[in-house]
């Protein structure tokens, strides 16, 4: 017997990849309340299997609170601290893991049955099988970044807390554009919408990617407790600290405090601009409605998501809005793949 996979779309396909790509939606959610509590660095074990269970007894938390006292995080920040306090740190890293190992389920399991049924459509295949290589690949990310804080470190470095991070905007972007595809089928033709659309929506994406990884830079760093007045930093255009002396290109880039505000905010600045073009010109343009109603929904996510980065920072990142700006930063980018996505099959 011939295993064909002849199918131009699947609904059921569809449902699953978005029920996924919900589901690291909120991991992320979930992780930068991890980072924002201080938790990431509670659990000093990478036990993939076993970690699922929690302490189960007073023996179990007090092994767990001895591990966590050798590490620099604990002597220098937190030393002192009581059993309780940690359990609130654990608790948070302990969710993120679990919910790391719920996706895996949640794509692993799906992915074999509708394989079997031959209900994902054959194009896609091998899309899904790099989004299932890409997420074994987070895990062991995941872990590099934990590692990093364990010595040397009161906090994880946040260039690996970046690349974690990006990999799961390209988890969710995977799960949300290869979803659209079992979900619509092939374009009826190729696409003839002005290629500059085209271009300029891919753009857009891009752009939010490189404004979320400097976010993540912010958040390594924690600078987004420092130069809390707005617009100025400081009283100054550019601030005095952007390159302190002696440091390097990298080291300026990825661990000034002063450098990788400026930059986020620069950037923030940037695509702020760059949508709110995009929308002007799309309402002027021959693109479809959908195209339209998107780059609408676009612009509004972007400029909320600008007044919550702003009050953010003036009250210098509270949980609530911590949570709040990494929320938004997900929706745009959403929002921005969906109307790239809408544009590509214009015709």
């Amino acid at each position: 017997m011939r295993w064909r996979y002849n199918l131009a779309k699947s609904q059921g396909a569809a449902i699953w990849l978005f029920c996924v790509a919900a589901l690291v939606f909120l991991m992320v959610l979930v992780g930068g309340a991890t980072r924002l509590t201080g938790s990431g660095l509670s659990i000093t074990e990478w036990r993939p299997v076993t970690g699922i269970i929690p302490p189960l007894s007073a023996a179990g938390w007090a092994h767990e609170f001895q591990q966590y006292q050798h590490i620099p995080q604990y002597q220098l920040v937190n030393r002192g601290m009581s059993l309780g306090e940690f359990k609130a740190l654990f608790w948070w890293e302990w969710a993120h893991r679990l919910l790391g190992r719920i996706v895996g389920v949640a794509f692993i399991a799906p992915f074999i049955v509708l394989l079997a049924m031959r209900r994902i459509p054959g194009r896609l295949i091998w899309r899904c099988a790099a989004i299932l290589g890409l997420g074994l690949l987070q895990g062991l990310v995941g872990w590099w970044m934990v590692a990093s804080g364990l010595a040397n470190r009161i906090s994880v470095a946040p260039e690996r807390l970046a690349v974690h991070l990006v990999l799961a905007l390209l988890l969710l972007m995977a799960c949300v554009w290869t979803g659209l595809e079992a979900w619509f089928g092939r374009p009826r033709s190729n696409a003839t919408s002005d290629p500059l659309w085209r271009r300029g929506a891919i753009g857009i994406v891009v752009l939010t990617v490189v404004q979320i990884t400097l976010g993540a830079l912010v958040a390594g760093n924690q600078a987004g407790r420092i130069y809390t007045d707005w617009p100025l930093m400081a009283g100054q255009i550019i601030p005095r600290d952007y390159a302190p002396k002696g440091q390097g290109f990298w080291a300026v880039v990825a661990h000034s405090q002063a450098a990788v505000q400026f930059n986020h905010r620069l950037v923030g600045y940037v695509l702020f601009l760059v949508v709110l073009g995009f929308f002007v010109g799309a309402a002027r343009s021959r693109i479809s409605d959908a195209a339209k109603r998107l780059s609408l929904w676009l612009a509004a996510a972007v400029t909320m998501q600008a007044l919550v980065g702003v009050l953010t920072l003036r009250m210098a990142t509270p949980l609530a809005l911590g949570l709040l700006h990494q929320f938004g930063a997900a929706v745009v980018l959403t929002v921005a793949l969906t109307l790239a996505w809408r544009i590509q099959r214009e015709h």
